[in-house]
């Protein structure tokens, strides 16, 4: 918007903010005179060359405006209303002034309606978890950092973690073979093992290689957990970890062929 300086006739640009602060009254920052702003104010600028902008009339009704951009909700007005009843006694009418009353809702807007959904979501969670931490169950117990945590929560639980097996952290100690002193034609092998993971381990199958002079293998067995232990519930607790224990393998003298062994674990 635009307005003129009646006194030098220099034009300035208007907005709305400026043109409130003081109904249209401002001062010409060019010559210092106040006029009013309102009386020239033009919405856009005539064709150049042009001496005054054309000064507005005032009408005697004010214009109506149609054109809203926002209008705030409505609050209810409610009235007290009046209804015209009969009298019986004097055969006239008579009036008779009521509040209107509105009866609020009991029931709740759907939260009670949304826990068994919540409830169900919850248990498909925790069911996901557990196939996740089922499928995960080795790799999880082999964990330095989940592994302790979830042996922690099954014992308070009664339950029994599954053992998993990690040849890598099994260390030969020590090993020794002789004749066995009681079986005619068979070896006596003897072993310590360190279970040297951070978990239970289950027993190895030991492979026992044996070779002659020139490093030839000529014999190899490959021992079961049932086939060199004979405690059952040792077998089941696995190897425990951290610990070391003795190995005792008897197996067939290949004969004077046979003058070195190797252990290994699978």
């Amino acid at each position: 918007m635009y307005a003129q300086c009646p006194d030098c006739l220099t034009v300035f640009s208007m907005d709305a903010e400026t043109l409130a602060q003081a109904r249209g009254h401002v001062v010409c920052g060019h010559c210092q005179a106040r006029f009013d702003a309102l009386a020239t104010l033009s919405s856009q600028l005539p064709p150049e060359p042009f001496q005054h902008l054309s000064e507005r009339v005032a009408s005697g009704h004010p214009p109506r405006v149609e054109s809203a951009v926002y209008r705030p909700r409505a609050e209810p007005i409610f009235a007290a209303d009046t209804a015209n009843t009969v009298d019986r006694e004097g055969g006239g009418f008579s009036q008779q002034g009521f509040s209107p009353r509105f009866a609020r809702s009991t029931h709740p807007r759907g939260g009670g309606r949304r826990w068994p959904w919540l409830l169900a979501c919850l248990v498909l969670l925790l069911l996901l978890c557990a196939q996740l931490t089922w499928a995960k169950r080795d790799a999880l117990v082999a964990d330095p950092i989940a592994g302790p945590w979830l042996r922690t929560v099954c014992t308070q639980l009664g339950c029994h973690l599954p053992l998993v097996q990690d040849v890598q952290h099994l260390r030969l100690l020590a090993r020794d073979v002789q004749a066995h002193p009681s079986v005619p034609g068979a070896l006596l092998i003897s072993a310590t093992v360190r279970n040297d993971a951070h978990f239970d381990q289950p027993w190895p199958v030991v492979v026992v290689t044996l070779s002659d002079i020139n490093g030839k293998r000529i014999a190899m067995r490959r021992l079961r957990p049932n086939e060199y232990l004979g405690d059952g519930a040792t077998l089941l607790r696995g190897l425990p970890a951290g610990d070391s224990t003795a190995l005792v393998l008897e197996v067939e003298d290949p004969g004077n062929k046979a003058v070195a062994f190797e252990l290994g674990f699978e």
